[in-house]
């Protein structure tokens, strides 16, 4: 059995007007202590699990660049003694402009690191000011043509679209200017409003203005279409690819792998070899750090919340991951794990699924089920009949099993 895992990490160097992430500013008497308790919480969340591969690691955040690389380091090495780690796995790391110059990002793929992830954001300053980035469009111009000398071809760039005061005509500039300097993957991300953030309290007493939701729409629709003129492959909502780059641990998480997650709010989804009836396991991180650490001192590990899933909760979440991606579920994988209920079943048994796929949004047939190129764009709005339909018919087979309690680790 093999699995992906992901590693936390707390500290950014400030919070950013859109953020709510669970992140803390940073901190510089504390790295050793963070970094002995990465190492432990992975060891022993390998242990219960009893993986026998890792096929991909990726160290997210908060903003993972701020870490030394002697932490990276250690990580690997842990994971590395506790079992597989090929030599050709996907070793990703977040970086944001700031956090990391040229000598930094050398000494990172020394340590084992082969593909980065840079939080470009914009590339106007006025944008980079209201969203708090700490970094100019210059910055983030000089670090990606730096880091694609040091991981040719495993450079990826986030972009963000619906900003206040965005146009159409200044997105699309936006992506010409990336496409001039970005390596084979981008990521595109829509701006949210989370309540709680600098930027929600500014809406919310119309001190800025915000592209309204037809507008964002189209934003989209031709960021996809410019990516596809420059090559890329939308393998998956959000994510863009060519010549092959692909994010195989995003791919991966996608797919329905299982994936453990290590640090402060980390989130893991794997089966536990020490229960009975080894069902799979949704496991939560303690979020802030300093309880985190001490939990990690006291247990080997701090998982503060676990959840046993049942068959109907991991097909449920296995549909929504899939359906995100370009190549959908395949009907073996969909029968591995749901014997009685076929994806041919689902629309036979609903109109509106049938209605969907004569409107081209889905497409069911001998290799699965997945949305087209239109359905990808409005995949929210399909989710609700194909999810209602699924339980329904799962009720129907008399299958359905009560839901497992939560309970704290």
């Amino acid at each position: 059995m093999d699995c992906l895992l992901f590693s936390q990490w707390p500290y950014c160097e400030k919070r950013c007007t859109y953020c709510n992430f669970n992140k803390y500013i940073a901190r510089s008497d504390n790295e050793e202590a963070v970094r002995s308790c990465l190492v432990q919480e992975a060891r022993t969340l390998l242990q219960l699990s009893r993986v026998r591969r890792v096929s991909s690691v990726f160290f997210g955040g908060g903003t993972p660049s701020l870490a030394k690389p002697s932490t990276i380091r250690a990580v690997l090495e842990e994971i590395s003694k506790s079992t597989y780690l090929p030599a050709d796995a996907e070793i990703t790391l977040e970086a944001n402009p700031t956090s990391s110059g040229k000598s930094k990002l050398e000494q990172f793929r020394d340590v084992g690191v082969n593909r980065l992830s840079v939080g470009v954001q914009s590339l106007d300053d006025h944008d980079l000011l209201l969203l708090g980035r700490t970094h100019t469009a210059s910055d983030a111009q000089r670090m990606v043509a730096e880091a694609r000398k040091i991981f040719p071809g495993r450079t990826s760039v986030d972009v963000m679209f619906g900003l206040p005061g965005q146009t159409l005509a200044s997105w699309h500039s936006t992506l010409h200017r990336l496409l001039e300097q970005c390596d084979d993957h981008v990521s595109l991300y829509q701006l949210t409003l989370e309540r709680g953030t600098m930027m929600f309290k500014w809406k919310e007493k119309a001190q800025l203005a915000f592209p309204d939701q037809e507008l964002t729409a189209q934003m989209y629709d031709d960021a996809r279409r410019i990516l596809q003129q420059a090559g890329f492959r939308q393998y998956e909502v959000s994510n863009f690819a060519r010549n092959g780059a692909v994010s195989k641990h995003n791919l991966s998480y996608w797919l329905g792998k299982q994936y453990i997650g290590i640090g402060p709010g980390a989130h893991g989804r794997f089966v536990v070899h020490n229960t009975q009836g080894k069902r799979r396991q949704a496991r939560i991180q303690t979020l802030e750090p300093e309880p985190w650490m001490k939990e990690v001192r006291s247990h080997g590990h701090g998982t503060r919340k676990v959840t046993e899933q049942n068959d109907f909760e991991i097909l449920s979440e296995l549909l929504v991951l899939s359906l995100r991606t370009d190549v959908g579920i395949s009907h073996k994988r969909w029968r591995e794990r749901s014997p009685t209920v076929s994806l041919h079943g689902l629309f036979e048994a609903s109109q509106e699924l049938r209605d969907l796929q004569e409107n081209g949004l889905l497409l069911l047939d001998q290799n699965g089920l997945r949305c087209t190129w239109k359905g990808l764009a409005v995949l929210d709005s399909l989710l609700l009949p194909i999810l209602s339909q699924f339980q329904e018919s799962w009720t129907q087979s008399d299958n359905l099993e009560p839901h497992q309690p939560q309970t704290t680790a």
